[in-house]
């Protein structure tokens, strides 16, 4: 039966702000006034601690969640190892052999599963660092042409999870409550937290970031002042919602007479317990360590209206720092509409070779700096220019641009590409390289070998670089 706006308004409610300590209730009363961890919890509930960072972290940087459920999270049978030929394991288990090359890549865009749920059509395609030392990144395509059965769960112990949805809308249910994520929404879902992925408009496809270290967080603007960019109150954080699935014990058959599937993912190796109540009980929570949402139309753009090109800095909606001030172990970064009214100047990005790597995937419409078409930077594929690798337009872009006419325009109608960079030389899987079989092999040719040359010898010079007198 269709969804009311009722029915919708009710189920999807959120409260706004980032990284705002926020709580929420499903039943009048179910927190605990003055305390976190009272002797009895209100109505019979268990109090439940979930740690983003360690007990002991700066206060400003600490991330810590209180949740009070039916159930604890412990009460469960022990994990075992998910067998070799499961469909699942094929996405995750490919980290230790990661090939790190210097060449350009662009993929075609990926393929649909129609077998295949939100776990089981997750692929890793580029990473670095590793789950086990908190360290790096990992780079995932998703294809999803079923939802999730209604009595699993998915968590990841490996890190944050940024979700960018390219087509088809995730309905996303997690322990703090439910999530809708459209495309030209992102989503970030903190290690641990248990979630179930349906598919309310049909198959999904999109890109996926973990981070194995640290959070994100919203960049410093610096001279740009106090607001710009993606503002706090724009974040969207679900609110209590439960489920009463359960025994008189947490071993006794549930109501439902079935049992809940959960599936850990742990240094990129997968795991499955089955237990006997739903793993979505929570009733009440306080914290600030939660899922969250984020509308990219709201992002507010700044640029240059004098003269060049500014860095794509200026486009982060959220970043991960690293210990070393001013780099980031990864940064999402969009280019949205925009207008462009520099004058004399190139206006798409440069050509450069950056000491980032640079993970590009397009939402939809097409790149200024790339054209699409067959062969090229198509919603829905994505390209990958590591560590040093020379880059920039491709030759039909360039040469639109050099000879351009330049009055104020408006770039990007329709359109968002997104890049995730990140300051860790970054390998590409088996999976990424060749079995996906969407890598365009003249993606170089197609892209600068038609650049011309426009070089011009000035009288009197000669090629060591010295002027004649």
């Amino acid at each position: 039966m269709p969804v009311t706006d009722f029915e919708f308004k009710e189920k999807y409610k959120y409260q706004n702000g980032f990284n705002s300590y926020l709580e929420s209730e499903a039943v009048p009363g179910a927190l605990p006034v003055g305390q976190n961890s009272p002797q009895k919890p209100p109505h019979g509930l268990y109090a439940e601690k979930l740690s983003g960072t360690s007990f002991t972290s700066p206060r400003h940087e600490n991330k810590q969640s209180w949740l009070y459920r039916i159930l604890p999270s412990c009460s469960h049978p022990p994990f075992t190892s998910v067998s070799k030929d499961d469909p699942a394991k094929d996405g995750f288990d490919e980290v230790g052999k990661l090939q790190f090359i210097p060449n350009q890549l662009r993929w075609d865009p990926f393929s649909h599963d129609p077998e295949s749920n939100f776990v089981t059509g997750m692929h890793l395609v580029a990473g670095a660092g590793d789950p086990t030392l908190k360290q790096g990144i990992g780079i995932y395509i998703y294809a999803a042409g079923k939802a999730m059965d209604d009595h699993s769960a998915f968590y990841s112990a490996d890190g944050d999870l940024l979700l960018v949805p390219q087509e088809g809308v995730l309905d996303i249910r997690t322990e703090f409550g439910w999530i809708l994520v459209r495309p030209m929404e992102i989503c970030v879902i903190p290690r641990g937290v248990k979630y179930q992925v349906h598919l309310p408009s049909g198959p999904a496809r999109g890109y996926a970031l973990e981070l194995y270290q640290g959070h994100f967080t919203l960049p410093e603007l610096g001279p740009i002042g106090s607001n710009g960019l993606a503002n706090a109150r724009d974040f969207q954080v679900p609110v209590a919602a439960f489920t009463e699935d359960y025994g008189a014990t947490a071993s006794e058959t549930p109501k439902s007479g079935r049992a809940y599937t959960v599936t850990a993912k742990f240094n990129n190796s997968l795991f499955r317990t089955s237990q006997a109540h739903t793993p979505f009980d929570v009733v009440a929570w306080h914290g600030n360590n939660y899922p969250y949402k984020y509308d990219l139309g709201r992002f507010n753009t700044v640029g240059s209206i004098s003269y060049d090109h500014p860095d794509p800095s200026i486009f982060t909606v959220l970043t991960a720092p690293s210990e070393r001030r001013g780099t980031a172990v990864a940064d999402f970064v969009i280019f949205p509409p925009r207008w462009l009214v520099a004058e004399n100047t190139f206006r798409p990005p440069w050509f450069h070779r950056n000491t980032m790597s640079e993970f590009m995937g397009l939402i939809k419409g097409s790149y200024d700096a790339k054209k699409g078409g067959s062969g090229g930077f198509t919603a829905g594929g994505a390209s990958l220019h590591n560590v040093m690798s020379g880059h920039g337009p491709d030759a039909e872009s360039y040469e639109g641009a050099r000879n351009a006419e330049l009055r104020p325009a408006k770039v990007g109608e329709g359109s968002c590409a997104f890049m995730f960079e990140s300051c860790l030389m970054v390998g590409v899987t088996e999976w990424g390289l060749r079995t996906c079989a969407k890598v365009q092999p003249e993606y170089n040719d197609h892209s600068w070998g038609g650049l011309k040359v426009h070089w011009k010898k000035p009288e009197g010079a000669v090629e060591d670089g010295h002027l004649l007198k």
